[in-house]
């Protein structure tokens, strides 16, 4: 299923999750769980259509940017 991990594995680990946080702390923690996951996969889907904020777009700007920070 999960690498090797089979329903009694993933029942304790829950159980687990359960004890060191309590019911009313999982549903939040499993929310920013799943935010960060969807920010991750809508960055991955950015990279792939080019759209790079930090990344100039000359290559001599690169050079240019590079010679200021060392001065």
């Amino acid at each position: 299923m999960f690498g090797g991990l089979g329903i009694p594995e993933l029942v304790l680990i829950f159980l687990l999750l359960l004890l060191l946080f309590g019911a009313k702390r999982i549903p939040g923690i499993a929310r920013g769980l799943g935010e960060g996951f969807r920010n991750f996969k809508g960055g991955l889907k950015s990279g792939e259509n080019g759209d790079r904020l930090d990344a100039p777009d000359d290559p001599d700007d690169r050079r240019r940017e590079s010679d200021v920070e060392g001065r």
